[in-house]
């Protein structure tokens, strides 16, 4: 009997110690910012998103991260994570896109075991319920048809725009999937996908503050937890080459026209040519900036709607912030320039002043002016992009995707080296006039349609006096040629944009 009991505690013991060699041998991927803040700030990021859903169940990607974000664990029903979560102040958020899913959130120190008590618990050990699938499910079929279709019309045209580019392709519905798909998706099928990519090797572990080293060992272990697996690896075939000017007409009940066109470009941030093609990018169109050259021909001269810029990176959610998100990132880009709504008789005239002063820039370049003005900017204001620790976080998990160093300092020290000559010669390798992908959201589409296809001057009338020089500009611009054919240009109903 004794030597029975001898030999079970030495198997106890052995297993005990195999476990602890497993976790100690387990290389989880971190990215660590240790400081003096009380605050904590997790970003728990998987390399996995909707560009992995399975033909016919676009959408399960962003429905398994809503029932981490939005639903319950095994020990925790999402009600009482709530009532929980409300005296610390503090979430648990997730963001989805094409190749990345990232969890994100908050908490003092004093509550921090909590807190991550709770984190842990939901993409650990999932409660996986029905009520909550249904309702994460019937969340993101009403945004798509509601929030999205029926209530953004400039999101709207930006992801038609997404679409109609990527068709075919991966990156070819919207990250909250498709309504038909959404429509017929089980849970099931979210388990599934969070059973064969929710992997250790496609983790990493973003964590900043003053923790203990011992609590972020802590984490290594636990979610070591979760199957090893393999990176997955997501193999992209370029999306379709645009051959001339191709509009998509989104035929919709609304009082003014959105407008958004661009084309796929060959490079992301880990290309040598970028930070070139960032600083083009922001004297052409810096997000909400007053200073950037398509808001000063559209809005400020000829006071035609808010706003218009351009974008060399996934911008989603842009008439709600300032500056863009972390953890977008993505192998495939486009160049997209945004013209906010205008009124519908403008609607030819405006796309006509972009395009005019796209060409003018591939053409004549920027002026050393211009390249120096932009360049002393955007030195200065890259800081702002990481002013609190989540940004900092999630920047410095967007560098190790891309594989470059600190995000403020490479792109400092970048700026630094650019000649005007490097920018002109990028604007000419990259950026081009001739292959691009319109859509309009408008009222009167059939209208429109005529207007494009027969490339009618649309001349523009103001409620004010304007200088001569500009009125002269005008005149060679309201004929400016769109060389489309009539059958590039289609009209949809919104209810079909995310329909399939």
């Amino acid at each position: 009997m004794k030597r029975r009991f001898f030999f079970e505690v030495i198997v106890c013991m052995l297993t005990a110690i195999n476990a602890i060699n497993a976790t100690a041998n387990t290389k989880m991927e971190t990215v660590e910012i240790k400081n003096s803040s009380p605050l904590i700030t997790f970003r728990i990021l998987f390399n996995v998103g909707p560009a992995l859903d399975p033909a016919g169940k676009e959408g399960v990607a962003s429905l398994t991260a809503a029932m981490f974000s939005r639903g319950g664990s095994a020990t925790m029903t999402y009600d009482k994570i709530i009532e929980a979560m409300y005296p610390m102040a503090a979430s648990i958020n997730a963001q989805v896109d094409q190749e990345m899913t990232v969890f994100y959130g908050t908490t003092h120190l004093d509550n921090l075991e909590a807190y991550y008590k709770i984190m842990s618990g939901v993409l650990l050990n999932p409660g996986w319920r029905e009520e909550d699938f249904t309702r994460v499910r019937t969340d993101a079929i009403n945004f798509l048809k509601v929030n999205l279709s029926g209530n953004n019309d400039e999101e709207l045209g930006k992801e038609a725009l997404y679409r109609t580019i990527y068709a075919g392709h991966p990156y070819g519905h919207e990250n909250t999937g498709t309504i038909s798909a959404l429509e017929k998706m089980t849970l099931d099928d979210v388990k599934d996908f969070y059973k064969q990519y929710y992997t250790q090797a496609n983790l990493v572990i973003g964590i900043a503050g003053n923790y203990s080293p011992a609590f972020l060992e802590k984490m290594k272990t636990d979610f070591a937890k979760l199957p090893a697996g393999t990176r997955t690896k997501i193999n992209l075939a370029q999306p379709k080459p645009v051959k001339g000017l191709h509009m998509q007409l989104v035929k919709k009940e609304t009082r003014a026209t959105a407008i958004s066109f661009g084309a796929p470009i060959a490079i992301n941030r880990s290309h040598p040519d970028w930070v070139a093609l960032w600083l083009v990018r922001s004297y052409l169109g810096e997000h909400r900036s007053s200073n950037s050259h398509l808001y000063q021909r559209i809005r400020e001269v000829r006071g035609m709607n808010y706003g218009d810029y351009a974008y060399i990176e996934y911008f989603p959610r842009g008439m709600f912030q300032f500056q863009p998100d972390a953890n977008l990132c993505r192998q495939q880009q486009i160049f997209q320039v945004w013209i906010r709504p205008v009124e519908p008789q403008n609607a030819l005239f405006a796309t006509r002043v972009a395009m005019f002063e796209l060409k003018k820039l591939i053409d004549k370049g920027m002026t050393k002016e211009d390249f120096e003005a932009t360049r002393n900017f955007l030195s200065k204001n890259v800081n702002v992009l990481v002013k609190t620790q989540d940004q900092q976080l999630g920047y410095a998990l967007d560098s190790k995707y891309y594989g470059i160093p600190e995000f403020t300092s490479y792109v400092r020290s970048s700026l630094a080296k650019l000649s005007m000559d490097e920018v002109n010669r990028v604007i000419k390798k990259y950026l081009q006039a001739e292959n691009l992908h319109f859509v309009f959201v408008t009222k009167d589409a059939e209208g429109l349609k005529e207007k494009l296809a027969t490339n009618a001057p649309s001349p523009i009338t103001y409620n004010a006096a304007k200088p001569d020089d500009l009125l002269a500009e005008d005149k060679i611009i309201e004929k400016y040629m769109l060389p489309v054919k009539a059958e590039a240009i289609i009209i949809v109903p919104v209810e079909e944009v995310f329909l399939k």
